[in-house]
């Protein structure tokens, strides 16, 4: 049974930092470049950052390059996301995901094309 399970969301005030975790089971986590979405209320679910497959390389959107910075650690199974200088504009639910294929190039990438969701953990950046 395939799980991500993400976790380390919570408040936090502008300015401030937070490091989300996902924990992945179930399949081969360190064949599978890896992912963060996320998805504010009233928005469709946007592309944040890709990782490959053994932490080589990476990939951000401009809206959090310089900001959010990706990495794995295979051994532990386990996808972070480390958030700084976080905004208001950053409040949203926040998701790891895996694609359809392992041969998924490192971002930009499109929901559609993942296969495995986490349950998402919830951001919210007060003002």
């Amino acid at each position: 049974q395939v799980q991500l399970v993400e976790s380390g969301g919570g408040l936090v005030q502008a300015g401030g930092s937070l490091r989300l975790s996902c924990a992945a089971s179930g399949f081969s986590f360190l064949s599978y470049n890896m992912g963060w979405f996320r998805q504010a209320p009233g928005k469709e679910r946007e592309f944040l950052a890709a990782i490959s497959f053994n932490g080589g390389r990476s990939y951000e959107t401009d809206a959090v390059q310089g900001r959010f910075t990706i990495s794995r650690d295979n051994a532990k199974s386990s996808l972070y996301l480390q958030m700084n200088s976080l905004k208001p504009e950053d409040t949203a639910v926040y998701y790891c995901a895996a694609p359809d294929s392992i041969f998924q190039d490192v971002g930009p990438w499109h929901p559609q094309a993942m296969r495995y969701w986490g349950q998402g953990t919830q951001v919210t950046v007060s003002s």
